[in-house]
């Protein structure tokens, strides 16, 4: 079940769920919107793309997608999973009868592929014809080889097969491995192999260039039980430890070009192996860092790639740049190979993204013509509504009507338009909770208490609630402390921690009270059980 639930996870992100039900806002790290039951007058759900959690302070409920469908659908948690498989596209049947072993497959598929690693290492450096294009035509150094891992698969049809059979792998494992082709044999041949490694650092595939003029020129592992390319970052493992100290990352379109860049210092470079740029990949780098520097080409596809990202990092909050002064060369790794500085230099003498799309606009569209005009400040306001700075974004709209030809208050109004007529489409397409919202005080006070035992603390004051073991549990009480308590210095902790036990306890008696106020209504008055129920009211209201 914890392998459907992860799967479930990876691939719909707590943002995307939440954000059918309520309209959600960037507030830092986090994001906020107004509570889905309607129960606050300023926004009050919390969600933290980072943690994959969501937390309502006014109808104080909380936890991660699948209780959030639970509340907001009112479904039972099967129905809950039944609903975000389905949207995820996550086949319920391998996780059932016929597959009920997958953590094990996938141990057997790791263990196989770092095996094949090693194999392909042995391989490459006992052909020398392989060494010298690796080492002499690719000019890569030992260091990168080592880092990457690279390889060489031979030309014969069952190399690799051969020796992990020998191994005790049988074919099923290499199959779900990705190792296997259609006619179960070796799938790389011929080809020098560089592993896909997850930032934990385990082989989840391959990808496989060839040496000689044939096609395809790069071989990539099929979606696996491992490797979903829709969200692997390749060279991320090798990268964050330098995005994390520079605090930027750049996004190039081959693997090659992050290899030939981690070479020449710039090791911050990563790629999306086989696929074009997802939300996913930008979530994923947004928790190392939002400076995000794209290295595409200024082609009509890199045009629309990085259109594409633009849009995706709005909402994110993240900042895109442009690298584009190849001084000639057609890509990073060729530029490298012309001289590496030149690279390095080009990475800082970044544009802001916006600034350079607009640029390529209009050297594409004739804007002495109507036609065009229009073309281009549709484009253009579409553009800066992604632009949350309200100076920057100004400064863009002075530019754009500069270049049209017509007073900025014009162009102004037909952004209001549009942007008002995408919010009331966004309006349109928000579903509304099934469920009710009933206050639970006594549940938002304990909370608030396990919060500041856990993350403020508290020693002093005996707080009588066991620390949960759920992690989803443990990340939104952190963000619970990060939103109530925070603020609070150290020595008023404990003060805090005083209070909230106290009124805790007062409403535990309150709701005891109100409950055996309930059960004397069902009683004979002059019943032993009647003046017994009332003795322990008596006591209660005088513990308050």
């Amino acid at each position: 079940m914890n392998d459907l639930k992860e799967e479930i996870k990876s691939r719909l992100s707590v943002e995307d769920v939440v954000g059918q039900y309520v309209e959600l806002k960037r507030a830092g790290r986090n994001l906020k919107g107004h509570s889905p039951w309607g129960v606050d007058k300023t926004p009050s759900f919390m969600v933290s793309p980072e943690k994959g959690i969501w937390h309502d302070f006014s109808a104080n409920k909380g936890g991660d997608i699948f209780t959030f469908i639970m509340e907001v659908e009112g479904v039972s948690f099967k129905e809950a999973l039944e609903k975000l498989a389905n949207k995820a596209g996550v086949d319920l049947s391998k996780y059932r009868g016929n597959n009920p072993n997958l953590t094990k497959k996938k141990n057997r598929a790791r263990a196989a592929l770092a095996l094949a690693t090693k194999y392909y290492q042995l391989c490459l450096t006992r052909n020398k014809p392989v060494c010298e294009y690796v080492f002499y035509q690719r000019n890569l150094n030992r260091k990168t080889v080592s880092d990457f891992k690279i390889g060489y698969a031979p030309a014969s049809g069952k190399a690799l097969t051969g020796v992990l059979q020998k191994r005790g792998f049988n074919l099923t494992e290499l199959d779900d491995a990705g190792l296997l082709n259609r006619f179960k044999g070796d799938l790389f041949r011929d080809r020098m192999t560089i592993p896909f490694i997850d930032t934990s650092g385990n082989i989840i595939g391959f990808t496989a260039r060839i040496l000689k003029k044939a096609e395809p020129k790069y071989l990539n592992t099929p979606e696996t039980i491992l490797f979903n390319k829709s969200r692997f970052i390749f060279g991320l493992y090798q990268a964050k430890e330098s995005i994390l100290h520079s605090g930027f990352v750049v996004i190039v379109e081959g693997n090659m070009d992050v290899i030939s860049s981690h070479q020449a210092g710039v090791k911050e470079a990563v790629a999306t192996s086989g696929t074009a740029m997802t939300e996913q990949h930008l979530k994923t780098l947004s928790n190392f860092t939002h400076d995000i520097r794209l290295a595409y080409d200024g082609d009509e596809a890199g045009i629309k790639a990085t259109e594409r990202a633009i849009m995706m990092a709005g909402d994110l909050g993240i900042d895109i740049t442009v690298i584009s002064d190849y001084h000639g060369a057609k890509d990073p790794d060729e530029l490298i190979q012309k001289d590496p500085k030149l690279w390095q230099s080009a990475v800082e003498k970044r544009v802001p993204a916006v600034e350079w799309l607009l640029k390529k606009y209009e050297e594409n569209l004739n804007l002495n013509s109507a036609p065009d005009k229009r073309k281009y400040s549709d484009v253009a306001l579409k553009l800066l509504g992604y632009v949350k700075d309200e100076v920057e974004r100004a400064s863009y709209e002075e530019k754009v009507a500069k270049k049209l030809d017509v007073e900025v208050e014009i162009l102004r109004e037909k952004g209001e338009r549009l942007n008002k007529k995408i919010a009331q489409s966004t309006h349109k397409y928000l579903k509304k909770p099934k469920t009710e919202f009933k206050s639970n005080q006594l549940k938002k006070l304990e909370n608030s208490l396990l919060a500041l035992k856990i993350f403020g603390g508290i020693t002093k004051t005996k707080i009588p609630f066991e620390v949960p073991e759920d992690e989803t549990k443990l990340d939104e009480l952190e963000l619970i402390f990060n939103r109530e308590h925070e603020n609070v210095g150290d020595n008023n902790l404990e003060k805090e921690a005083t209070e909230l036990l106290f009124r805790y306890n007062r409403e535990l008696n309150r709701q005891k009270i109100k409950a055996l106020n309930a059960e004397l209504e069902n009683l004979d008055e002059d019943s032993a059980a009647y003046d017994k129920i009332l003795k322990e009211i008596y006591e209660l209201q005088n513990a308050s």
